[in-house]
């Protein structure tokens, strides 16, 4: 595969920050409106690109601001407070930049995506981020990933996407380029039948490659 740019994703690529999205989410749902969210309802929302919101019919806007303010405040709990690294990400990275110029496109806020790599490292080997709010519409449109490719100045054919999951594919697909899905397990039951290719570990990146 001659490619020469590689776009990842953060959240289950890079770092193991998902489920603890979820749980802050679920969290929130229960307190503020006593709402049980599963597993599949959640991540049927999350491959839409909905928001969890979504579930409550009538439910008073200023109070889902509310609840909406808690999670944020949860899920940067959890990110101050979880082992949230997955092993060897940096010394594949350094590998990669050997050879690639890479970037983040990213769905998390600006503000916890700072809080999530402080002092990392992660993002010492990209060329740039993009996360929410820095394209017209986020995953699973494709402008997130058309909007990389511009900032690169490259074409649809020398870049590679690096996903784990259903919206950020589609999202991968819909801008034509070809997309490897890593194996994460939060994410494991979603439909990848539009990957270019799947891998079990970041790592099998370097061998694809």
């Amino acid at each position: 595969m001659k490619k020469e740019y590689i776009l990842f994703d953060n959240d289950g690529v890079l770092v193991e920050t998902e489920m603890w999205y979820y749980e802050a989410s679920k969290r929130a749902l229960k307190e503020f409106f006593n709402y049980d969210i599963g597993f599949e309802e959640y991540m049927g929302i999350m491959t839409c690109g909905g928001g969890v919101w979504s579930v409550l019919e009538d439910a008073d806007q200023e109070a889902i601001v509310t609840a909406r303010n808690k999670r944020n405040v949860y899920y940067r709990e959890y990110l101050q407070s979880k082992d949230i690294v997955i092993d060897g990400v940096e010394e594949i990275l350094n590998e990669l930049s050997k050879k690639y110029k890479m970037a983040i496109i990213t769905t998390s806020r600006r503000v916890d995506f700072e809080l999530i790599h402080k002092n990392r490292g992660i993002v010492d080997f990209m060329e740039f981020v993009l996360c929410e709010g820095e394209y017209p519409r986020a995953k699973p449109h494709p402008d997130p990933y058309l909007k990389g490719l511009r900032r690169f100045n490259a074409r649809r054919h020398q870049a590679i996407v690096v996903e784990d999951s259903q919206r950020g594919l589609i999202s991968a697909h819909d801008a034509g380029i070809d997309c490897v899905v890593v194996h994460n397990e939060f994410t494991k039951t979603q439909d990848f039948s539009k990957a270019t290719h799947r891998i079990d570990s970041l790592e099998g990146l370097l061998k694809l490659l």
